[in-house]
């Protein structure tokens, strides 16, 4: 099984790359609040379909470049709508 995240796109300025904010969130033990962090994938996306705002889904697959190492599989939400 493949590791998928969905995250929102915010950044495609760049040739078949996409930049997906993956956030997560997490219950501190102690204070018991839900604390949100973030990361940024870079992620491979063929048709150049993705446009800002996006929430997609990606899934790992082999090594494209040094950083990016996974590809999306599917459009969740488009931006616009």
């Amino acid at each position: 099984m493949r590791q998928n995240f969905v995250g929102m796109v915010v950044g495609n300025a760049m040739q078949k790359t996409v930049k997906v904010k993956v956030v997560r969130e997490k219950l501190h033990p102690v204070v018991l609040k839900t604390i949100k962090s973030h990361k940024n994938y870079l992620a491979h996306d063929e048709n150049q379909l993705c446009s800002l705002g996006d929430v997609v889904r990606i899934e790992a697959c082999r090594p494209l470049s040094k950083h990016k190492s996974f590809t999306v599989a599917e459009i969740v939400r488009s931006g616009k709508a």
